[in-house]
C-alpha cells in the first residue's frame, strides 16, 4: 500500500452517470474540470463516455488540450478564457468554445479566419449568479453579434446556457428568477433569428431537484463523483461516492495525562492515551481548519484528529489502543463501516464537499479501480 493514496472507483462513476441520465432523460454533459474534481480527468472522462455521457465539459483550454491528447474525440465544452488566449488549436480540435462578450466573439472570429474553418460557439448569459456570462444589459448586442458571426460563416452557435446560484436550496427565490431570466434570453435569441442549439441551465443540484430546468441538457459535476449536491435536502437519488482516501500509520506512541501535541499545543491529553501518526497533512490537502475537528477511521474505528494539522502529518487519538505501524487509516470515503465521508470533513471544516475532494492530493498517489481502461497509478 502507498504511504497515502487516493483510490477512485470508476464503476461508481459509471453508476452515477447512468443514474443521472436515467433520472433526467436529457443530454448528459459530464463536468471533468479541475482534474475531475480531484478524481483524475482522463480515467473519469473515459468512464463517463462508457456510461453514455454525450458531452464532457471543462473550464480551461489547457484541460481541453489534455483531453484531446488523451484520446477523447467526442463533444467537448469549455468556458473560461482570458483576453490573450489563443483559440486556434481549440477550433482545429472541434471544441465548443463559450463566449461571454462581443470582444470574445471578435477574437474567436479572428481565430476562425486564421484557421480557415468555422468555430463551434456556445453563448453564456448571466441570469443572476453575476459571475461569468453576458450581463443582461449586453444581451442584445451580444446575441446579435453571435447571429452575425453565423451569417458570415465564422462559427455555428451550438448552445445557449447559464448557471444557477442557489440550486442546492430548492425554495430560494433566486431559482425562479434565474430560470425566468434564462427564458427571456432564449426568447431574445429567437427574436434575433438565432437558433440557440443546446439549451442548458441545470447543474447537479438543479438536475435532481428542479426538473423544469433540464431543457435540452444538464451539466453534472459533483453528482458524477457520488457526492450530494444538496446536503440535507431529501431527494432519493442513489449516488455512490467514488473516492476513498487512505494511508497507513507511520508510528504509534503513548501519551501521559497532561502531554500536549503538535504545533501550538492546541490539544492536551486529559488522561493516558495513545496517538497514531498519519503521514498526510496540509500539503496533501488535509485542511488545517480540521485541526481538532476531523475524524478518520483506524482499524475500523472512528478516531479524532488531535492537535494542529501539519504540512506532512497529523495525529489521531487511538484511545489507548496500540495498532501496529502500517495499519490502514481511511481519511474519508463512502459511508459505511464507520468511515468519515467527504461531507463529514466539509461540515467539520465549515466548507463544502467540492473543496474537500478537489483539494486532496499533493504527494498522494492516485489509483483507479473497477473496470479500468489502460489506466494505472498516477502521481
Amino acid at each position: 500500500m502507498s504511504r497515502a493514496e487516493i483510490v477512485v472507483d470508476l464503476d461508481a462513476v459509471r453508476h452515477n452517470v447512468r443514474t443521472m441520465r436515467a433520472l433526467t432523460g436529457v443530454t448528459m454533459i459530464t463536468v471533468v474540470k479541475a482534474d475531475a474534481y480531484g478524481h483524475g480527468m482522463l480515467p473519469v472522462a473515459r468512464a463517463a463516455r462508457e456510461a453514455g455521457a454525450e458531452w464532457l465539459a471543462v473550464a480551461t483550454l489547457d484541460e481541453v488540450r489534455a483531453l484531446r491528447a488523451g484520446g477523447d474525440a467526442g463533444r467537448l465544452l469549455t468556458w473560461l478564457t482570458v483576453p490573450d488566449e489563443h483559440y486556434d488549436d481549440a477550433i482545429r480540435a472541434d471544441v465548443d468554445l463559450t463566449a461571454y462578450t462581443v470582444a470574445e466573439l471578435d477574437a474567436i472570429a479572428a481565430a476562425a479566419t486564421d484557421v480557415g474553418a468555422p468555430a463551434r460557439v456556445q453563448l453564456k448569459v448571466d441570469t443572476g449568479l453575476h459571475r461569468g456570462g453576458a450581463a443582461r444589459a449586453d444581451w442584445e448586442p451580444f446575441l446579435a453579434r453571435a447571429r452575425a458571426g453565423e451569417d458570415s460563416g465564422h462559427w455555428s452557435v451550438t448552445g445557449l446556457w447559464s448557471h444557477f446560484a442557489c440550486a442546492d436550496q430548492p425554495d430560494h427565490p433566486a431559482n425562479d428568477a434565474q430560470q425566468a431570466a434564462f427564458d427571456d434570453a432564449l426568447a431574445l435569441a429567437a427574436s434575433l433569428g438565432l437558433d440557440p442549439g443546446l439549451r442548458h441551465l441545470a447543474n447537479s443540484a438543479a438536475a435532481i431537484l428542479r426538473p423544469q430546468s433540464r431543457y435540452d441538457a444538464v451539466r453534472v459535476g459533483l453528482a458524477t463523483y457520488g457526492l450530494d449536491p444538496a446536503p440535507g435536502v431529501p431527494h432519493g437519488t442513489h449516488l455512490r461516492p467514488a473516492m476513498t482516501v487512505r494511508a497507513e500509520l507511520a508510528l504509534v506512541k503513548q501519551l501521559e495525562a497532561g502531554d500536549a501535541v503538535s504545533y501550538g499545543h492546541t490539544w492536551t491529553a486529559p488522561e493516558r492515551t495513545t496517538v497514531g501518526l498519519v503521514p498526510a497533512g496540509y500539503a496533501e490537502g488535509v485542511p488545517v481548519a480540521g485541526s481538532n475537528r476531523l475524524e478518520v477511521t483506524v482499524d475500523g474505528k472512528r478516531r479524532p484528529v488531535r492537535g494542529r494539522v501539519c504540512m506532512d502529518q497529523v495525529l489521531v487519538d487511538l484511545g489507548g489502543d496500540t495498532p501496529p505501524a502500517g495499519t490502514e487509516v481511511v481519511l474519508f470515503g463512502p459511508p459505511g463501516d464507520g468511515r468519515a465521508t467527504a461531507q463529514d470533513w466539509a461540515e467539520a471544516c465549515g466548507t463544502i464537499n467540492y473543496e474537500i475532494v478537489t483539494r486532496i492530493g499533493g504527494r498522494m498517489s492516485r489509483r483507479h479501480v473497477g473496470h479500468v481502461d489502460h489506466v494505472g497509478a498516477t502521481p
